[in-house]
């Protein structure tokens, strides 16, 4: 969905005559350099490993938030204790337990209701298995997102079609934009001011 409306137009200093493929391959610019599929509110899924000894992960996309009716950004969480890594073997006895229940491997699904999380910064902390052992893997389904696109996310997108319009090699009198290429003069377009804006959303993972 496009960042910005036509009734938004003059309050982000764009004139009213202002074409929507300008408004979709800036908004598409935006998503691209965040890193990210849109800002608005969608569910992610997240595969994680959790650092040995430690029972927090950091999820990349912020903020965390609920997709109404829901009441929290947590869909689903799975974990397990998988064989474990070099230098990452548990308390002995408790692993020969858990290899003779034959339960490295397996998911077991975690309450997300018992989890806490912070959703600023998306550290998630997970509780202790029954058996006192660490989990090392983690697969979440989590919502993250805004419920509202503030005046940052609009006024970017506002300053991308600027940026755009006055670049000689896209001709604004053009009837189409092609994102592919805007993509090609996003350094230019996405400039410093633009990525002020920007770097709050940008999702810590890559690719």
């Amino acid at each position: 969905m496009a960042y910005l409306l036509p009734t938004d137009y003059p309050n982000y200093g764009l004139p009213a005559a202002t074409t929507a493929d300008w408004i979709t391959a800036a908004t598409a610019l935006i998503n691209s350099y965040c890193r990210r599929p849109d800002i608005n509110i969608i569910q992610y899924v997240e595969r994680l490993r959790l650092t040995s000894g430690a029972q927090t992960v950091l999820l990349s996309y912020l903020p965390l938030a609920p997709l109404a009716p829901a009441t929290s950004p947590l869909v689903s969480i799975e974990a397990r204790y998988a064989k474990p890594r070099r230098g990452e073997l548990p308390i002995e006895p408790m692993f020969e337990i858990v290899q003779a229940f034959a339960l490295p491997g397996q998911w077991a699904n975690i309450d997300p209701t018992t989890v806490d999380f912070d959703p600023n910064t998306g550290e998630m902390t997970l509780p202790w298995s029954v058996l006192g052992l660490p989990y090392n893997e983690v697969a979440v389904t989590y919502t993250a997102g805004l419920a509202t696109i503030g005046d940052d996310i609009k006024t970017a997108c506002a300053q991308i079609v600027r940026n755009a319009q006055s670049t000689p090699a896209l001709n604004a009198s053009k009837t189409k934009i092609d994102t592919m290429q805007m993509q090609y003069f996003s350094s230019s377009l996405v400039d410093e001011t633009v990525q002020a804006w920007l770097n709050p959303y940008v999702a810590s993972r890559l690719g």
